[in-house]
Formats: C-alpha cells, sequence, structure tokens
C-alpha cells in the first residue's frame, strides 16, 4: 500500500464510506417506523373491548306552546293582550329613615324600585322630576316642586314599642 501524504488525502475529500451506508441507513429507519406504526395499531385494537350497542334513554314528548309557535311565524294575535298597569309613583318609593328638625334642612332615606337606600336631602333630585320637598317627624313629602298637587308623602312603617 503505497503512503498518501494527509495533504492530498484531505484534498481527495472524504472516502465513499458514506455512499454503501445511507440506503442501508434510511431502510432502517423506515421499517423501525413501519414496526411502531403496526404495533401502535394492534396495541389499539387489542384494548378494545367487545362492542354493546348503547340503549336508547326515552324522553319526554317535546311540549310545544302553540302560542309562541304562531308568535315566532309571524301570526297576529287575535285580542290585543292588556298591558299591566303601570305602577304609581308613591308605591315606587319606600322611605326607610328621616333626619331633620322643623323649619331646618333634613334628610331621608329612600330606597327606589327595591334597590337599596339612598341618602336625599331636601331640595335633591331623586328620579327624573321628582325632589324630596320637605321632611317631618315621621313623614317626607315628595313631589315637582312646592304645592304642587301631584306630590305625595311617605310614611315610616309603624314600630313596635
Amino acid at each position: 500500500m503505497a503512503k498518501v501524504p494527509l495533504s492530498v488525502r484531505v484534498s481527495q475529500g472524504p472516502d465513499r464510506v458514506r455512499g454503501p451506508l445511507a440506503p442501508a441507513l434510511l431502510a432502517g429507519v423506515l421499517w423501525v417506523l413501519a414496526g411502531l406504526a403496526l404495533g401502535y395499531f394492534l396495541l389499539q385494537i387489542w384494548g378494545m373491548g367487545p362492542l354493546k350497542p348503547v340503549t336508547a334513554i326515552a324522553g319526554n314528548p317535546l311540549q310545544v306552546d302553540q302560542v309562541m309557535l304562531a308568535r315566532a311565524l309571524g301570526a297576529q294575535p287575535d285580542a290585543p293582550a292588556e298591558a299591566p298597569a303601570a305602577p304609581t309613583l308613591s308605591s315606587r318609593f319606600q322611605l326607610l329613615g328621616v333626619i331633620g328638625q322643623p323649619g331646618q334642612r333634613g334628610a331621608a332615606l329612600i330606597a327606589m324600585d327595591g334597590q337599596p337606600p339612598r341618602p336625599v336631602t331636601v331640595g335633591d333630585v331623586i328620579e327624573d322630576r321628582v325632589r324630596l320637598l320637605a321632611v317631618d317627624k315621621r313623614l317626607a313629602r315628595l313631589g315637582t316642586q312646592a304645592g304642587d298637587p301631584a306630590g305625595f308623602e311617605l310614611r315610616l312603617p309603624e314600630t313596635k314599642d
């Protein structure tokens, strides 16, 4: 065997070692992947139990509201439904407390439409144009302005002494 200097061997490039091995390695990797896929599917089939039919549960028949269905399909109601009466203005407010002395400004604790109560001083607007006009010992007068005929009074609930 003839000795070849290292510089010549490097300049000629690597030996043809990689050439014959590449197809063999690629074939081996493909066979391993095929075996793994086959094993996966065999384990999936092996893990499945026998197939059992699913029993259907008898449910209640559908209840259809004929009026709502007709309305959804565009039918006009035969008789116009009466609109619920609007609550009176005084029924929307509830007096829960009063602070004040005669001839002086005062305040009242008033709840509206079931909401938490809030403090209102004399002259403040409670809702829209409704104002607290005056307070007395167990009474609050509400209205749009002093001497308003549409005004109303709220009284504190009686307490058991």
